[in-house]
């Protein structure tokens, strides 16, 4: 009776999506992958195909298993501020639990090593952003009626610029609150601009 294989595509492409996000897509060798796995090489191609099929199906993982739990309320009918602040608190919290200085956030580091010159990663990484943006945008429409349209969405994208730079600021800081204490200061810019 053949053995049932100790992993599936789901977990592979998971604990794949976990080691690109520690190591980026360059620092990470198909041995490393086995490695951090415990998949052979037979079994990630058979399951997943290259390395770079790999990698390109970790990004939908990473959008289930870390931007659902935190953004979701963000995109929910009725959000507000308080859903942007505690999106913000919840990738800190997970930041600390990761362990900081950290891996940063997968999509940020997508952006700046791959999505250069991969198209595909670039589709990916535009997606997320858009996914962002569009998030923001609807929670900052019930404090934000007084001004345009196209101010409010402008708003919106620069909430995703702030977000990548702060996941991006968290790989070099070994202290949550230097996070906190920034987005404190986005909150009450923002605040002070949507009350007039």
């Amino acid at each position: 009776m053949p053995r049932k294989p100790a992993h599936t595509p789901e977990s592979l492409i998971e604990d794949a999506m976990h080691h690109f996000w520690h190591y980026g897509y360059a620092g990470s060798s198909m041995d490393d992958l086995v490695r951090s796995t415990g998949v052979s090489r037979h079994g990630i191609y058979k399951d997943a195909g290259s390395k770079r099929d790999l990698y390109l199906a970790g990004f939908q993982t990473y959008q289930d298993t870390v931007i659902d739990p935190s953004f979701a309320a963000v995109e929910a009918e009725g959000a507000n501020l308080v859903d942007i602040e505690a999106y913000f608190e919840a990738q800190i919290a997970l930041a600390e639990a990761i362990g900081l200085p950290g891996p940063g956030c997968h999509m940020a580091n997508a952006m700046t090593e791959t999505a250069p010159h991969d198209p595909d990663v670039r589709q990916a990484v535009s997606a997320h952003n858009q996914r962002l943006r569009r998030g923001f945008d609807n929670a900052l429409k019930p404090q934000s009626s007084y001004i345009r349209d196209a101010e409010r969405q402008a708003i919106a994208e620069w909430l995703v610029i702030a977000a990548q730079g702060y996941w991006s600021l968290s790989r070099i800081i070994d202290d949550g609150d230097i996070l906190r204490a920034h987005v404190a200061t986005l909150m009450n810019l923002l605040k002070a601009k949507l009350n007039g």
